[in-house]
């Protein structure tokens, strides 16, 4: 996360929402075999941890239980130049939003991966409204159950969130303002928004 104050976020529970919009984590840990990185879909349980699953045959899913590690969602992004703030003697930089989660991995029973497995289609069928929700029901009888097998749940035990929001509050509002309509020029209306409704 970035050292400078201004951009840290401190709100636990913005944290946890911008995790479960996002939904998708890069997810490190320290094991045996050295550091380690996988990539999978998350949900935020309603105690602030992170539920996910990988492929049983990933060398990490034998390692995480656990371990100790991170999971780091990474949001909007995109580059300023340094002609965007109207401003003598500036430097490129890079604009983002991000959020980690610190804490310790454990396994999932076989339960609470389908468990794991039913709320993540439940809730990424529901922001595809109004299609018609997918749901398991929809499949061969045994099929389910027989491909469920092939992946490991995990929870991520959250003991600490640390977040980033660098949406150039450290420059005057007329700078901002400049930096948040080139955003928007370049049709990067996600990022403009954010950097015009950053506070100071």
């Amino acid at each position: 996360m970035h050292p400078d104050p201004a951009f840290r976020l401190n709100d636990e529970a913005a944290m946890r929402a911008f995790a479960a919009r996002r939904a998708f984590a890069h997810i490190f840990a320290a094991t045996p075999d050295g550091p380690t990185v996988v990539h999978a879909p998350v949900l935020v349980d309603d105690a602030g941890h992170l539920r996910f699953h990988l492929s049983r045959r990933n060398p990490m899913a034998a390692l995480l239980d656990g371990a100790r590690g991170i999971a780091s969602l990474a949001g909007a992004d995109g580059y300023v130049s340094p002609d965007w703030y109207g401003l003598p003697d500036q430097v490129p930089t890079w604009n983002y939003v991000a959020a980690e989660a610190h804490g310790t991995f454990r396994r999932l029973d076989a339960a609470e991966t389908v468990a794991q497995l039913d709320a993540l289609g439940t809730d990424h069928e529901a922001r595809l409204a109004p299609k018609p929700a997918w749901t398991r029901s929809k499949m061969t009888p045994g099929r389910f159950e027989a491909m469920v097998g092939g992946i490991v749940g995990f929870r991520l035990v959250v003991a600490e969130w640390r977040g980033t929001a660098k949406l150039s509050q450290n420059k005057p509002a007329p700078a901002r303002a400049r930096v948040a309509a080139a955003f928007a020029a370049a049709g990067h209306g996600e990022m403009a928004a954010l950097v015009a409704g950053a506070a100071a």
